[in-house]
């Protein structure tokens, strides 16, 4: 496939309990996740929509094509992942993509995670259920 002899640019995409490490080289726009593509990897188009936002915002779909790694979590999290990822590698392409992908909120990292389960209770906030007597 592609050799480290290749020059490329790399993000690393974090999302819920997904990591992406995302390679960008020159190309005509094929997209690999985890060794398979992107259609046999992500079923949902809306999925495949998220990854693709970046180059939406940039005008560059076609350009670059994509190798990325991701590990952990979900469908959901991890195409959140890759788009950050994506979005990093862009801005160290191009330095001029910084003002529009910022402005999309694509480089900034969405910390909201799962809320840890406390004693006492069955879940995060679920409690037992209230009885009188």
């Amino acid at each position: 496939m592609y050799t480290s002899a290749k020059p490329y640019f790399y993000g690393t995409g974090r999302r819920k309990k997904s990591v992406a490490r995302v390679r960008l080289y020159p190309g005509s726009g094929s997209i690999t996740i985890n060794g398979r593509t992107i259609d046999e990897y992500f079923g949902l188009e809306t999925l495949k929509l998220i990854i693709n936002q970046p180059f939406a915002v940039t005008d560059t779909l076609g350009k670059f094509d994509i190798v990325a790694t991701v590990t952990g979590g979900g469908f959901s999290g991890q195409a959140g992942a890759i788009r950050h990822g994506l979005a990093r590698a862009l801005c160290l392409a191009d330095e001029n993509f910084r003002t529009p992908l910022k402005k999309a909120g694509f480089l900034t990292r969405d910390p909201r995670m799962k809320e840890r389960k406390k004693y006492g209770l069955k879940a995060a906030r679920r409690a037992s259920q209230f009885s009188k007597r």
